[in-house]
């Protein structure tokens, strides 16, 4: 088993990332270069509905194995955009991060709490008022 630490999840995901990128490259594979999120949705579906049914049979090994098929899809997905100018993965990241953070005021704002049910209201607040925005 992998020590988990920064540098060790740096490498990893770099390592990833660099491997989806020479596979979408000039000298990749045919089937990675003309993949598009419409192609690749019916294999996001698949991984996610193998990821559960891991899941389901408390199965840790293949639910390994089943996340990093999710990951793969997913960071597929993010290289596609990239290459067409719409956003890149550090962007994906970043915007999944500020938003557990912004909806998560009772651990990163020091904002207290009562019960699980007024963090179940707060939580929609937040994401009401997210909404708002960004409708605007």
């Amino acid at each position: 088993m992998l020590t988990e630490n920064m540098e060790t999840i740096s490498e990893h995901l770099y390592g990833l990332l660099d491997t989806v990128r020479a596979l979408r490259g000039d000298q990749g594979c045919p089937w990675d270069r003309r993949q598009s999120p419409q192609t690749i949705r019916k294999y996001l579906l698949a991984e996610c509905t193998e990821l559960v049914a891991a899941i389901d049979k408390a199965d840790p090994e293949n639910t390994c194995e089943e996340l990093g098929d999710l990951l793969y899809i997913i960071i597929m997905l993010a290289e596609i955009h990239a290459d067409r100018g719409d956003f890149v993965l550090a962007e994906v990241i970043a915007g999944i991060n500020a938003k557990l953070i912004r909806r998560h005021p009772h651990v990163f704002a020091g904002q207290s709490y009562n019960s699980e049910a007024e963090l179940a209201e707060q939580w929609q607040a937040i994401k009401a008022q997210e909404k708002k925005k960004n409708s605007n």
